[in-house]
């Protein structure tokens, strides 16, 4: 005949047991989600994938001139903001497009030397060549890139002490390239 006390011990024991056995359960789950170190390699390319993404974005969202003895933009109080297209500056030294120097100037005027050897000459073809050759890297990424399509604009940043007759050598220049729009650029004021 069996007591009570015997048949009660074998339940609490595996009652027990099985208490015993979801602890371990559930410190096992614990310790399988737990990080124990730090890969830090990983989170550096994250950090760096992160930096060139934000420096990129604040690069792309104005357009950046440095002012110099020889660039002094004109002062306006436009509220529009700048474009991303193929930049001709014109200071009193030189005629850049795109920041790579394409003609040495004298006090803002084109030598005749630059055009051919004719003063009253329009097109001056060290810049026509510079500016084909931003043209065609536009159209080609234009033609892989749908989102990026060939505008045909150029920004002009001249110096406010240039002649007129330079800033119209450039522009018929520009639009011998296929450059038939042009934003001037200015400083914006207060």
């Amino acid at each position: 005949m069996t007591t009570p006390l015997a048949t009660a011990a074998p339940k609490t024991d595996r009652a027990r047991e099985r208490a015993r056995l979801r602890r371990e359960r559930r410190k096992a789950r614990e310790r399988a989600g737990e990080i124990k170190e730090l890969n830090i390699t990983a989170m550096m390319d994250m950090m760096t994938i992160i930096l060139v993404f934000l420096l990129k974005s604040y690069s792309a969202s104005a357009l950046n001139v440095n002012q110099t003895e020889a660039l002094k933009l004109a002062q306006s109080t436009t509220q529009l903001a700048p474009q991303d297209n193929i930049n001709v500056t014109i200071s009193l030294e030189e005629v850049a497009v795109n920041d790579r120097p394409a003609v040495k100037v004298q006090d803002g005027v084109i030598p005749a030397a630059a055009k051919d050897g004719r003063a009253d000459a329009h097109l001056v073809p060290a810049v026509l060549q510079s500016l084909r050759r931003e043209v065609e890297k536009q159209k080609y990424i234009a033609r892989y890139n749908p989102k990026a399509p060939f505008t045909g604009r150029v920004n002009v940043i001249a110096d406010r002490r240039i002649p007129y007759r330079t800033v119209m050598d450039v522009l018929y220049t520009a639009g011998q390239a296929e450059l038939g729009e042009y934003k001037l650029m200015v400083m914006k004021g207060e």
